[in-house]
């Protein structure tokens, strides 16, 4: 989810590998009593008629869901994949704007994603470059100041090598988070403004961190676990140039296109606008209510939902301890809104990093459209009103003067209620304190997602593709 500045010549509009700044990315010890209902009543389940009963019943059909039900299919079970929504994927969405293909969820993946690179090659499908910023614009000691990406790119790795000393060591091995649990005591618990805090740099540097690092926190450097990027700079092998491939390509087809050839794997009954309000082991297995009423019957069952989402579901008998602090406390960023912008005229492709009091923290280049004008994707400060055309569009022009809109669009996962929150970024203690727990079965009842993976966790769907696998592997023995 993520994307920064790269070195590139001016004025280049082509397509090509680079990552410019961003994410291209509980109450009691029983969630018995849910904390709350689903809202509203959801449409008629999209079932076909006289479906097999199903073995495994799966709720959630973003990537997770996706290649869990794919697996279990494969091994002859009939599976049943439920989704509130009424479409697939997700934080998880390709939409169209402008008449161009844009992604309102998690937009870019990395060559070191061998999950989704086999999985690519399984169906024939390609990737493609991103856009390559031709300026970076970063915050100065009076306002901004614009940059050349290069220039820019190097000192932001010199500050982030200064950010993460110490992670060669203490996730030495990046895909095993807890190699080195002993090591990790005091780190787990810093937030990304306390280890801000440990450091001796200048004010305009730590500006240039802070602000950086609010358009993954959503404004909540005080409170999101700076672990969670660490492990993902300790996963691109501890430098910038491997942190900046993190979010070098897209998929050719869209992001849901991989999720849409698991999801058509003979053996799966999708059930789209199919809320699930409790789920009940039995003597024999596992009752899945749904929100018109419906119940389905399996022999266990797959929790594939972000684990903001948790809390939403009645859990009979309730979570353990670990899972009801999770989804209590949260893990999937809340303020997370992504924003597409169409910019009339002959528009640069400018990147753009705010400070932490930023009303638009980041903005990225995206395609040049035929019919004139350029995509941007941005991410929202806590003080933009995304209602507001104006708003958005005075913090376009702090970056780029005379910038006009001409139309935009805006996803606030935070208060979408099937999520709950963006991509995911744990809180102080949460690795140490929850992730091996997140990951086991509670009776036939079995997790996955993006939000519990070991290795490319929160913003990438190869964590998704990580934890699903696994759940299969699990759901497979209970039947």
């Amino acid at each position: 989810m993520s994307s920064r500045p790269v070195s590139a010549p001016r004025h280049s509009t082509d397509e090509a590998p680079g990552r410019r700044l961003f994410l291209k990315a509980a109450g009691s010890t029983a969630l018995a009593g849910a904390v709350g209902t689903l809202p509203f009543t959801a449409a008629p389940a999209h079932a076909a008629a006289r479906t097999p009963a199903p073995d495994v019943i799966v709720i959630g059909a973003g990537y997770a869901g996706g290649i869990a039900a794919r697996e279990l299919a494969a091994q002859g079970l009939n599976v049943t994949v439920v989704e509130a929504r009424n479409r697939i994927g997700g934080r998880i969405w390709t939409d169209t704007m402008s008449g161009a293909r844009i992604e309102l969820g998690g937009g870019w993946l990395s060559p070191d994603h061998q999950l989704v690179a086999q999985e690519m090659q399984r169906y024939g499908l390609s990737n493609v470059g991103d856009v390559v910023p031709t300026q970076s614009i970063m915050p100065g000691t009076n306002g901004f100041q614009a940059l050349s990406p290069a220039d820019a790119n190097t000192h932001l790795g010199t500050l982030f090598s200064q950010f993460y000393a110490g992670s060669e060591t203490y996730f030495a091995h990046p895909h095993d988070p807890l190699y080195r649990a002993d090591l990790l005591q005091q780190q787990d618990l810093l937030s990304f403004s306390g280890r801000l805090a440990q450091l001796s740099m200048s004010t305009l540097d730590k500006r240039w961190l802070a602000g950086y690092f609010t358009a993954y926190t959503g404004n909540q450097n005080g409170i999101r676990a700076m672990t969670s990027m660490a492990q993902w700079w300790a996963l691109g092998g501890w430098t910038m140039d491997g942190w900046e491939k993190q979010t070098a390509f897209k998929p050719t087809g869209g992001m849901t296109e991989l999720l849409d050839k698991m999801l058509a794997t003979p053996g799966i009954n999708l059930m789209l606008s199919s809320p699930v309000t409790s789920v009940t082991s039995t003597a024999t297995g596992v009752q899945v209510q749904l929100n018109g009423g419906q119940v389905l019957s399996a022999r266990a069952v797959v929790v594939a939902t972000p684990v903001n989402v948790w809390k939403a579901i009645q859990f009979n008998p309730g979570l353990p301890t670990a899972h009801v602090a999770a989804t209590m406390e949260g893990v999937g960023v809340s303020l997370a809104t992504k924003l597409w912008i169409h910019l009339s005229g002959n528009v640069d492709a400018v990147y753009a990093q705010g400070t932490e009091n930023s009303a638009l923290p980041l903005l990225i280049p995206q395609q040049q459209l035929p019919g004139g004008g350029r995509l941007m994707v941005g991410f929202a400060g806590s003080s933009l009103n995304v209602a507001d055309q104006t708003a958005v569009q005075n913090a376009v022009q702090a970056y780029i003067p005379g910038a006009t809109i001409v139309t935009y669009r805006a996803q606030q996962w935070g208060t979408d209620v099937w999520s709950r929150g963006g991509w995911g970024l744990r809180r102080p203690s949460q690795l140490l304190r929850q992730l091996p727990a997140l990951q086991q079965p509670q009776g036939r009842v079995v997790f996955a997602g993006s939000d519990i993976a070991s290795g490319w966790s929160g913003a990438f769907i190869e964590g998704a593709l990580e934890t699903g696998l696994s759940a299969a592997q699990k759901a497979a023995a209970l039947v």
